[in-house]
């Protein structure tokens, strides 16, 4: 006995998963997309000089404003 009656054939594959394959992939694409941006707006509001902290950066020595 070779196989059932099905055998060899491919899966159906319907268009509403189809159509939620290609949402899912494009979101990802979009989430992509924002986290490179956001990226490189990060490193271009960071200047760095050399040899300065970047958490550092504006603070001064001694005793600091009060928060309140």
């Amino acid at each position: 006995m070779k196989g059932g009656p099905h055998m060899g054939r491919p899966a159906k594959v319907t268009q509403a998963k189809r159509n939620r394959e290609m949402q899912k992939r494009m979101k990802q694409q979009d989430k992509e997309a924002r986290r490179e941006q956001r990226k490189a707006e990060n490193e271009e509001l960071r200047p760095v000089l050399d040899g300065e902290d970047p958490d550092l950066i504006g603070l001064r020595p001694g005793p600091q404003a009060p928060l309140y």
